[in-house]
């Protein structure tokens, strides 16, 4: 008969073969190709409806607009896009899971109606490192991004008994829509390392770098457990990363972890061309998440092309102007534009009331994704 000592270990041993033949590995070169080969050129947006200040204002339930959101995605089809960046929010399911479930529903069978699939994010490291639910303060005038929140938030990112909660949250979400259709993938957490100087820099979580290179591979794992059939990433965005040796820490987990690589870039065309260049090393299939900043010279006019050409998916940062305000450019938070606007928009395509911000950009969306992906409606905008 066995001691109870040894009836203990080998249960041990048992649940910890079963926790590793239940998680999913990362997947393969070849399985990220054949996942690529079966999409359309990927073009989109990173969204949210321009009634909403943050995702919080976007999700909870008294202030959750399915009219306005199907009233901009019809903008988005007419332009041919095929996908948009959505963020999520922990602390919206801490709130009301089954609430937060049934909305993220009915959005995205809005997205399917106008033939988008998302990519779902669900951390962010940028802006406020305290996120409160309820009612969201009002824009701060002239700034950019003046209400964005960051998920999780400064207290639960540095306090490891919250860590079961971000767990039940990921596994959660992901859980209940990995075998959906209607989502392209799921993007873990935007700009994990971000410091967000100067606007919040002096009241960011000290060391937070060495807390998110720490929860990061456990928020893939966490959600390679609940078997996902879309792809995961995170998105590089700073330093080099043109090899693993060469990348910061936080870009090596990135790289190391996601099934296809994303990356931010805000530069000249070149630039962007000389990213994507890096990351073609990776053998995996690359969207750029974050682009066009019409000041810092990557626009439309000239960074999409170069993506259609290498087959990399584009996503721009903004789509309609509204309470984010990031038609405002980034030194707004240290010069706020009250007086007067900015010579130029920094990011958004439209007007509130569906009125391209500038008519030759959206000629050449349309023009570009109807080459690509064939004849694109005509414009719901117009």
């Amino acid at each position: 008969m066995l001691s109870p000592r040894k009836l203990i270990f080998i249960a041990i041993i048992l649940s910890l073969s079963i926790t590793a033949l239940a998680q999913t590995p990362r997947w393969t070169e070849e399985k990220a190709a054949a996942w690529y080969k079966q999409q359309p050129w990927l073009v989109g947006s990173d969204f949210i409806p321009a009634n909403a200040i943050n995702e919080l204002e976007m999700w909870q339930a008294d202030t959750f607009d399915p009219q306005e959101i199907d009233k901009e995605l019809g903008w988005a089809e007419g332009l041919g896009m095929n996908t948009m960046r959505v963020f999520l929010h922990d602390l919206l399911w801490q709130q009301d899971a089954a609430g937060f479930t049934r909305r993220l529903h009915q959005f995205l069978g809005i997205c399917a109606r106008h033939h988008i699939r998302p990519m779902l994010v669900l951390f962010d490291s940028v802006w406020d490192p305290d996120p409160k639910l309820g009612p969201q303060h009002p824009p701060i005038p002239g700034v950019h991004n003046s209400g964005w929140m960051q998920s999780p938030g400064r207290q639960a990112l540095g306090d490891s008994t919250q860590y079961p909660r971000l767990k039940a949250y990921v596994q959660g979400v992901v859980g209940k829509f990995a075998n959906d259709p209607r989502i392209l993938a799921w993007d873990v957490w935007n700009e994990p390392d971000n410091d967000n100087k100067p606007a919040y820099e002096k009241i960011e979580l000290p060391d937070k770098v060495n807390y998110v290179n720490a929860l990061l591979p456990q928020v893939f794992d966490w959600a390679r457990e609940v078997h996902p059939s879309q792809p995961l990433t995170s998105g590089v965005w700073r330093g080099d990363y043109s090899s693993v040796d060469r990348a910061i820490p936080t870009a090596k987990i990135q790289l190391q972890q996601s099934d296809i690589v994303t990356f931010h870039d805000y530069g000249w065309p070149e630039q962007f061309e000389q990213k994507v260049q890096w990351l073609q090393s990776y053998h995996r299939p690359i969207l750029c998440t974050e682009y066009m900043a019409r000041p810092a010279g990557s626009t439309f006019d000239t960074v999409l092309p170069v993506a259609m050409k290498l087959h990399v998916g584009a996503i721009n940062w903004g789509f309609v102007a509204g309470k984010t305000q990031t038609n405002l450019p980034w030194d707004s938070w240290k010069r706020p534009y009250t007086l007067e606007p900015p010579v130029t928009w920094f990011h958004e395509i439209f007007y509130g009331d569906g009125r391209p911000y500038r008519q030759r950009e959206v000629e050449i969306i349309r023009s570009l994704t109807t080459q690509t992906n064939g004849v694109a409606p005509a414009s719901k905008a117009e």
